[in-house]
């Protein structure tokens, strides 16, 4: 008789290094958090097609830096998660999954968990959750479901996995094998010989189904996660797990540690417009694009193009006679190149964070929990910054030992502690932050606060801010 279904607890995966989509995504900003396609960002996307009928809250991981955009991201489309869990040390799926088992089977022991990505693209969002909902009953009867996507081209750039013969009373198959990124000849071959389809990496299965597999294959692991969240604290909205055994353990995917050695592995093959958006290009096949097939975002001009993906976010582009190629333009940094060489962007950004470049790591307009900063100018010994306070919210109580500031109120109102002293500013006013100063900004009105920054001293680098009391948790 098969198990009760209740509702599926969807485990969305946060991780990304923000290297395949740069100059757009970043260390600080991966593609997950960016508006690529459409109104939303894809991690807004992704929690969104999860948060119908049959599905309960979602239940983040996510790296520190990406936790305060998240939340805000999940409060825009008024989306309230289960939790977000932080990840000291990226470790790979498998143990994020199992510190995610150990949540849930912790509140109902026949919790069904939905692993998957924050940054693929679905044109068919509706198909893919009567797909979950079908393989539900498989998974809560013991069988770890993963979900292949039906291949229409042979590429390589994602893994494979090959079925074997149909399981009885509905559409999955038994999973014969997972085969890796295969070269092109491999992949076509692949795509005649039909059986195989691509790596999705969503999955489904019990919580404490999958617990007792990894249990009985990567022990080590399961203690190591059970350690890492017995020591968690708790923070506001978040959960972050203790640092010193999470980043012990040897980490690993979930088709290695558990997928591969399981006798009750299962693929669902599903054709529901899935694409990873891993590249340039890969983008550009997803999204809707206009005259000469090209796709055109931002201020461009572009004349006898073709099939080519421009966009720019800062500058203006004058694009000629370009067929093929990704022109992406952001304030600080601009990618040329041909559309099937747009992949080999992570080397531009492993020799960026080789020379300790800042474009590797962060836009020029930075997200903090009280609202943004943009840096504006910077020379020898000064830098000017467009600090955004948003209503109610203020940066810490804090100095500098190596800087000073001088702060100038070009709209809003300003609550400025210096010292044992409080000043109210407001458009056109202005005060100065000596170094070693004890000071706050604050914005206690009702409109966004803006405040023009000048920084001056021999050092003027962000670590150089001592914290003394924050509101965010911060240390």
């Amino acid at each position: 008789m098969a198990a009760k279904v209740a509702n599926i607890h969807p485990v969305i995966l946060c991780g990304g290094s923000g290297t395949r989509l740069w100059p757009l995504s970043r260390a600080e900003y991966p593609k997950q958090l960016l508006r690529l396609i459409g109104d939303n960002t894809m991690v807004q996307d992704t929690a969104k097609r999860f948060s119908g009928p049959g599905f309960a809250a979602p239940l983040f991981l996510c790296n520190e830096a990406h936790r305060f955009i998240l939340a805000e991201q999940m409060r825009q489309i008024d989306i309230e998660p289960a939790r977000i869990v932080l990840e000291p040390v990226g470790r790979n799926t498998a143990p994020a999954a199992a510190i995610a088992a150990l949540m849930l089977t912790a509140q109902d022991s026949d919790a069904l968990m939905l692993i998957s990505p924050a940054d693929h693209v679905i044109t068919d969002p509706g198909g893919l959750a009567a797909a979950i909902h079908q393989a539900a009953a498989l998974a809560a009867d013991g069988s770890l479901v993963t979900f292949g996507i039906t291949p229409d081209a042979p590429e390589t750039g994602y893994g494979y996995i090959l079925e074997g013969d149909a399981i009885a009373g509905g559409p999955c198959h038994k999973v014969t094998r997972f085969v890796e990124k295969p070269d092109a000849a491999r992949a076509q071959e692949y795509l005649a010989a039909g059986g195989y389809l691509w790596n999705s990496g969503m999955f489904l299965f019990s919580a404490a189904h999958y617990l007792s597999e990894l249990e009985r294959l990567q022990p080590d692991m399961v203690s190591a996660c059970r350690a890492a969240l017995g020591r968690a604290s708790a923070e506001q909205d978040f959960l972050r797990l203790d640092e010193a055994p999470f980043a012990a353990m040897t980490g690993d995917s979930i088709d290695y540690a558990v997928m591969e050695d399981c006798e009750q592995a299962a693929v669902m093959p599903i054709n529901v417009g899935w694409s990873d958006v891993g590249s340039w290009r890969a983008l550009w096949q997803v999204a809707a694009r206009g005259d000469g097939d090209n796709l055109i975002e931002g201020d461009v001009i572009a004349l006898d193009c073709k099939s080519s993906y421009i966009r720019s976010d800062g500058p203006l582009i004058a694009a000629l006679g370009l067929e093929d190629i990704a022109v992406v333009a952001t304030k600080d940094a601009i990618l040329i190149a041909p559309k099937d060489k747009a992949e080999a962007v992570k080397d531009v950004v492993a020799i960026l964070s080789a020379q300790d470049r800042g474009e590797a790591v962060s836009h020029t307009r930075v997200v903090r929990p009280w609202g943004a900063f943009e840096g504006l100018r910077h020379g020898p010994g000064f830098q000017v910054k467009l600090l955004t306070v948003n209503p109610g919210a203020g940066i810490s109580l804090q100095y500098h030992n190596k800087r000073a500031e001088h702060w100038v109120v070009v709209a809003g109102r300003a609550r400025v502690t210096r010292d044992a002293e409080t000043l109210e500013l407001n458009a056109n006013q202005s005060t100065f932050i000596a170094t070693g100063v004890h000071h706050r900004l604050e914005n206690p009105g009702s409109e966004p606060l803006h405040v023009v920054e000048v920084q001056s001293g021999d050092y003027l680098g962000e670590d150089d801010i001592v914290r003394i009391e924050d509101r965010y948790g911060r240390s």
